[in-house]
């Protein structure tokens, strides 16, 4: 085991380029868990600071995680030992080429609306395990924030009391991706829900008790983000909706599915869609709308849409007629 002395050196790296991203608007939780976390490999492993090997072991122990992963963990690293080599020339810095590329992300999974009423139906229907008695409760409204809502997984999962204006249905989304943080407007039915869930959850968790956390599915505890993520993976493969399809849906797919319906209710109420885009690029809470446009993929429906738009406006410009 290594004393804190032996990382005496790295901690003082790691602080001051922590400091540094957070002033240049940079930083972000991601990167801080991953130092942090190869900061705790090292300190068991009994290093006394990083270089090749102990590089090279700590990387060993992700095999288990997803390729782009492995190259997002290894950049954040060498992005910390780039920054740390402009004040100690002798220090370790990985070779970026030895890192990896990206493979190509998969298509999300469409998800129709039909298919996201069955998936809560399967959720109400479950019992609320041992100790657990908010855990259907909690995933059932995670899906709806998501699907409604457009939600991130993680800011689902740090949603707190704090940030819930039932009355009128509206949700704080604090200091997210970007370090920007949104109001979220909720629709009717999804502040019905939320109503719903506030009231089973008064009445489960005593107001004396410490947890903040809007979603639990234990009196005294908070989903963290892998646990919520893992409790609705779980939930989606159990429910047999997608047996049939090429894959199930991934729990991020239930954000691409509200990009996707926001263009179609666009599309199909006759609105100028280029002139739209921003304003659900501000409600998903992103920087602008080249961040959105990776929700916009190739999707069917919506390409149809916009094929019978172009055609009713510019078919009769096509030799032949628009067909």
């Amino acid at each position: 085991m290594s004393s804190p002395r032996r990382l005496q050196r790295f901690d003082a790296a790691l602080e001051r380029f922590i400091s540094s991203r957070h002033a240049l608007g940079r930083a972000s939780r991601l990167d801080e868990y991953v130092l942090r976390r190869l900061r705790a490999y090292l300190a068991r492993a009994g290093h006394g600071d990083l270089n090749a090997t102990s590089f090279a072991s700590w990387r060993r122990q992700l095999r288990n995680c997803e390729h782009n992963t492995q190259v997002d963990w290894g950049t954040m690293v060498y992005r910390f030992c780039r920054y740390r080599r402009r004040g100690e020339s002798r220090c370790f810095l990985p070779q970026r080429w030895a890192l990896g590329r990206h493979r190509p992300y998969p298509l999300p999974t469409p998800i129709e609306p039909d298919q996201v009423r069955r998936l809560l139906d399967f959720i109400s229907n479950l019992k609320p395990g041992p100790g657990r008695p908010l855990s259907s409760a909690a995933r059932r409204l995670a899906v709806v924030l998501m699907y409604t809502a457009g939600l991130r997984r993680g800011e689902a999962a740090r949603l707190q009391m704090q940030d819930v204006d039932a009355e009128n249905g509206v949700l704080r989304i604090q200091e997210s991706k970007f370090h920007k943080s949104r109001w979220a407007p909720l629709s009717p039915t999804a502040t019905r829900e939320l109503r719903r869930y506030l009231r089973l959850r008064a009445a489960v968790v005593p107001r004396s008790a410490h947890n903040t956390m809007l979603l639990c599915s234990r009196v005294g505890h908070g989903y963290s983000l892998e646990g919520l993520s893992n409790a609705l993976r779980i939930v989606m493969h159990n429910s047999g909706i997608w047996a049939s399809g090429p894959r199930v849906p991934r729990v991020h797919d239930f954000r691409h599915a509200f990009a996707v319906a926001a263009l179609k209710r666009w599309y199909e109420d006759g609105c100028d869609v280029q002139s739209e885009l921003p304003k659900l690029a501000m409600y998903m809470g992103h920087v602008s709308i080249a961040s959105t446009t990776y929700y916009l993929r190739f999707m069917p429906a919506v390409v149809a849409l916009a094929s019978d738009r172009f055609a009713a406006a510019c078919g009769d410009l096509i030799e032949g007629g628009a067909l």
